[in-house]
Formats: C-alpha cells, sequence, structure tokens
C-alpha cells in the first residue's frame, strides 16, 4: 500500500509504502462499537457516593420514649425518613464499571479504524516532524499548511518521546497529541484527523500487529 507525504510547507513530496497489517483491515463497525464503549467504561470514575444510615453522624439516642408522648415512635435520627438522616438505594463508589477488553479484539479495533481513517485520507504522513524550535507557532504553522479543516480536532501521533513537540504542539485549539505505541481507539475517533511522521507507522506495526 502506498501513501502520501507532505513536506512542512504542506505540499505533497512523494509515497511511501505502508502496511497491510496497520492500514488494512476492512470496517467492522460493531467491534468498534463494543471496544470503544469498553474503553470509556474503564475510564469512568466511580465518584457519586451517599452515606447510608450507618455512616451518617448522631442518633445514638432513641429521640424519644416508645409510648405515650402522641407522636410515632422512632428509634434513630439517622433513619432515612428523617432530614440528615441516611439515604435508601442511594449510588455507591463500590460499584466497579469497568469492563474487560480482549487484547486481540482491542487491537483489531484500533487497526480497523486506523485503516477507516487512511480510506477516508484523514491521515497525514509529514516527511519531517522536527522543529528548529520548540514554539507553538512554528508547530501552529506547520498544521496550517497542511490540507485539513482547522476547525476539526487533530491528533498529532508522535514516532516517539519528544518533549520539544510535546511542548510545542500541546497548546495549539483542537491539537492533542500521543506517542505511537499509547494509541488507543477512543483517541482515533474522538479526532477527525490524524498527522504523524514516517516511522510512526513502523512504531504501530511492532506494537498493534501482533498475534
Amino acid at each position: 500500500m502506498e501513501a502520501k507525504v507532505y513536506n512542512k510547507e504542506g505540499k505533497e513530496s512523494g509515497t511511501f509504502e505502508i502496511s497491510k497489517k496497520v492500514f488494512g483491515f476492512s470496517w467492522k463497525p460493531e467491534l468498534v462499537r463494543q471496544v470503544f464503549l469498553s474503553e470509556m467504561a474503564n475510564k469512568r470514575k466511580n465518584t457519586a457516593h451517599t452515606k447510608d444510615r450507618s455512616e451518617v453522624s448522631g442518633g445514638g439516642k432513641k429521640p424519644w420514649q416508645q409510648k405515650g408522648t402522641g407522636r410515632a415512635r422512632h428509634g434513630s435520627i439517622r433513619s432515612p425518613i428523617w432530614i440528615g438522616g441516611g439515604i435508601t438505594h442511594g449510588p455507591r463508589k463500590t460499584r466497579d464499571y469497568s469492563e474487560k477488553i480482549n487484547r486481540k479484539a482491542r487491537r483489531r479495533a484500533l487497526l480497523t479504524a486506523l485503516s477507516e481513517k487512511f480510506r477516508a485520507n484523514e491521515i497525514f504522513f509529514l516527511d519531517d516532524l522536527k522543529l528548529s524550535e520548540s514554539k507553538t507557532k512554528k508547530a501552529r504553522e506547520i498544521l496550517q499548511k497542511l490540507p485539513i479543516d482547522h476547525k476539526s480536532s487533530t491528533l498529532v501521533v508522535l514516532s516517539g518521546k519528544d518533549e520539544a513537540l510535546w511542548r510545542a504542539f500541546r497548546n495549539i485549539k483542537n491539537v492533542s497529541l500521543s506517542e505511537a505505541r499509547n494509541l488507543n481507539l477512543s483517541d482515533i475517533l474522538s479526532n477527525k484527523f490524524l498527522v504523524m511522521p514516517q516511522g510512526a507507522d513502523k512504531v504501530l506495526e511492532e506494537t498493534f500487529s501482533k498475534n
């Protein structure tokens, strides 16, 4: 498979071979949906928590005697029917929303999404992504020259750890970054365009095309 390569001026500078093991999969919407929802569930933080009657303060003493007052009998002010009492059947932070994802299915879904992005011409390969200065202005100029919709979200996929590029791109609106080895399905689906240097495709193949 051949892919176009762009230079820093946003012009096509040639083509190069990319692996079918990464960009040659057919679209499988049900698989992608299943893995995406599982990833979202695994990111969900359970912060909602209510106290039951054993956790609220007070109520160590019976509020009044059982009989003779003309009022209803009560054993504790921690009862759910009292203001300030415990909550019945409220949300508890002990609930676990995580879902197990088969490793092979997760990898296949990610490669399926990458393949669909490539077929839709939403992945742009650069011949070089090095910057002479770690400046946001320089990084923005590279993206502005590419034939992409700059109002849409863009994910810059780095071949490896690069603090200079990270500092340069992180402050640009609608732009996020990820190392190729750390890429996940939600990153791909949450961004309209992917921009990556030559070499990032090899990292993707080494990381995700394993059986």
